[in-house]
């Protein structure tokens, strides 16, 4: 049996939410209660590698199980981001480039060991594994970028919002109306899912004199996992439904 969701709008929607609150739950554990990058990396890398080890050790898709992985990687990858571009120094720029680097190495080890990057139909340990790692480093490269676009670049948390938000819509539209290959383009859009949601976190909690909502990071934290919440448990019941029919 399939062990990752299907990719179907509610599929985006959901990657959204689930980055989103990554980036608004990571930045509540380092500078709201102010644990720091470093030792709230470690926490989230350990809360991390207990959601993928229980993930693993299951042998279909539970919806539940998998969003927590998502979380899991979006959180880590925030104070990840944040440890190498602001503890260490790099830059948003060095680190998104560093980071990229990763991303596209991991890929092209995972299609010269699998023959494919294709993730409709992981069943196995191997690509699985691939998979996970490879979401964990694009969540933290998307973090990379939309500080990048936020703090760097002038556009500011609407702006960077707005600009990945376009080349979003770009990708769908590729997807509908060219031929090229639907792994390129998920992969794509996966990867650009998590500046937006980088952006539009930093949007919800930042001051508005710097340009967000002012709404915090403990506040948009409980809406958003709460959104989630309610798509996992509408997801979960549709599949105990479809599972039952067939």
């Amino acid at each position: 049996m399939k062990k990752v969701a299907e990719v179907t709008l509610v599929f985006w929607i959901m990657k959204i939410c689930a980055t989103t609150l990554g980036e608004t739950a990571g930045d509540m554990l380092s500078m709201t209660f102010n644990i720091g990058y470093g030792l709230s990396s470690i926490i989230l890398i350990g809360f991390f590698i207990a959601t993928l080890i229980a993930q693993l050790s299951v042998k279909k898709y539970i919806p539940v199980l998998y969003w927590l992985v998502i979380i899991a990687t979006s959180t880590a990858g925030t104070t990840m981001s944040d440890f190498m571009d602001r503890t260490l120094g790099l830059g948003y720029a060095t680190g998104a480039s560093i980071l990229a680097i990763m991303l596209v190495s991991m890929l092209f080890v995972w299609y010269k060991s699998e023959g494919s990057l294709s993730v409709t139909d992981i069943k196995n340990f191997r690509p699985e594994m691939f998979y996970w790692i490879t979401i964990l480093i694009s969540n933290t490269l998307g973090t990379a970028l939309g500080d990048y676009l936020a703090d760097d670049s002038g556009l500011g948390f609407s702006g960077g919002a707005l600009l990945i938000g376009s080349l979003i819509l770009i990708t769908v539209l590729l997807h509908y109306f060219t031929k090229i290959s639907n792994v390129i383009l998920f992969w794509i859009a996966f990867v650009l899912t998590r500046p937006f949601g980088a952006t539009f976190g930093d949007l919800l909690t930042k001051s508005t004199d710097k340009g967000g909502l002012d709404l915090g990071t403990i506040g948009s934290s409980a809406v958003l996992f709460g959104i989630l919440t309610l798509l996992i448990f509408y997801v979960s019941v549709k599949l105990h439904r479809e599972r039952i029919v067939s």
